[in-house]
């Protein structure tokens, strides 16, 4: 079944646009997130407006005024109603998770006393006046809830998982700290990919580690296939220990800007970048094996620290070759995640300094939770079915 989702930008929005520019911003978001607020109904229902359809399975039924806050103020979108209920469009609420996160980490700053007057000034533009403590409280209160469900919702089978982990700046007693932030997500059995989880501390990073990839486990994680992730400090105890002997592929890419440091004279970068190029391209894994053995003898005696270091660590990164040809691709390093730590750097730059954990990790979160609910929702990452990667 088909239909035609036939909303466009009037031609006065556009007008308006070219004369008033970013001062016409508020107006145009509740225009876009109005539209696709409709084109969601209309998907729901089965059909287009105005479309008698056998399938339809509802009636449209006017629209419902809804206030929110936002960074440009407060906005009024039109909510769409359907006659028979059941249906409430998740495009504004998508939207606005990750705002109400970054507003509630700025607020908590300026309640806090913390912040600079730029943050003040920003705070009072984002939430369009000064707020209480009790204020914050009771709107933390309410996203922090839904956050948790999420990371604590149940899992199930995943045939790779992906590891990695980044840091933020945190205040505690006085002190500016740096925490580490554990992110994991797969591809499930369906060829989707899924954000299953993020964990912030400043303990110990092997208990860190620990301790979430036990909780994964708890939450039902199931069927891994293969762990993906770079030689992280405190990792390689903790997988162990929670995983057994379950395959482990070290990112090829983060090898990759490892051996240089292992480079005796900066004209030799490139050619050692190429040769171990090749034996991660290497056809199979006999063949990679030998390319690897030419190697190391080629620097045995012109670069003996770096023919040592190849010897120990390449060999990690060769754990892909037992796993089909087209998914390799996919599987070899852990890019897939840089999308991720590009969204989360551009949220968290504009805090710089998060007055706790909690309100990291309440950031991060919303974040993580929009990508997943993208990710889950869009085209298949690796067609399991054929072996096949999109």
């Amino acid at each position: 079944m088909t239909y035609q989702d036939d909303f466009t930008l009037p031609s006065e929005i556009m007008e308006q646009i070219a004369e008033q520019g970013l001062a016409y911003l508020p107006e145009l978001i509740q225009t876009l997130v109005n539209t696709a607020m409709q084109i969601e109904r209309q998907k729901y229902l089965g059909a287009a407006r105005y479309e008698h359809h056998p399938e339809r399975i509802g009636h449209a039924n006017g629209y419902k005024p809804k206030t929110v806050r936002t960074r440009m103020g407060e906005l009024t979108f039109d909510i769409p109603q359907v006659r028979e209920g059941g249906f409430y469009p998740q495009a504004l609420e998508k939207g606005l998770r990750s705002e109400r996160a970054l507003t509630l980490t700025l607020a908590e700053m300026y309640v806090q006393g913390v912040s600079t007057r730029k943050v003040s000034a920003i705070v009072e533009q984002l939430c369009g006046s000064q707020i209480s403590s009790t204020q914050v409280s009771q709107a933390a209160a309410v996203l922090d809830e839904k956050l948790e469900a999420w990371r604590n919702s149940a899992l199930g089978e995943i045939m790779y998982l992906y590891l990695d982990a980044r840091y933020e700046k945190v205040r505690q007693d006085g002190q500016v700290r740096d925490v580490a932030v554990l992110i994991a997500s797969g591809v499930a059995p369906d060829g989707h990919r899924k954000v299953l989880g993020v964990s912030i501390s400043m303990s110990e990073q092997e208990v860190h580690w620990r301790t979430f990839l036990e909780s994964l486990v708890k939450r039902g994680l199931r069927g891994v296939q293969l762990i993906i992730s770079d030689d992280h400090s405190g990792l390689k105890a903790a997988r162990q220990a929670v995983f057994g002997s379950l395959p482990w592929q070290r990112c090829q890419f983060h090898l990759q800007q490892n051996a240089q440091a292992y480079v005796p004279r900066k004209e030799l970068q490139g050619e050692v970048a190429g040769d171990i190029g090749t034996i991660f391209n290497a056809p199979d894994r006999v063949k990679a094996e030998e390319y690897l053995k030419e190697t190391i003898r080629k620097y045995e005696k012109t670069a003996t620290k770096l023919a040592n270091w190849m010897e120990q660590n390449i060999p990690e990164g060769l754990t892909v070759f037992s796993f089909p040809v087209s998914h390799r691709q996919r599987i070899r390093t852990t890019n897939s995640l840089e999308r991720l730590n590009r969204e989360i750097r551009r949220r968290t730059s504009v805090v710089s300094i998060f007055p706790n954990e909690k309100s990291a990790l309440r950031l991060i979160s919303a974040v993580l939770l929009e990508i997943s609910d993208e990710w889950e929702g869009g085209k298949i990452y690796l067609n399991v079915g054929t072996g096949q990667s999109s």
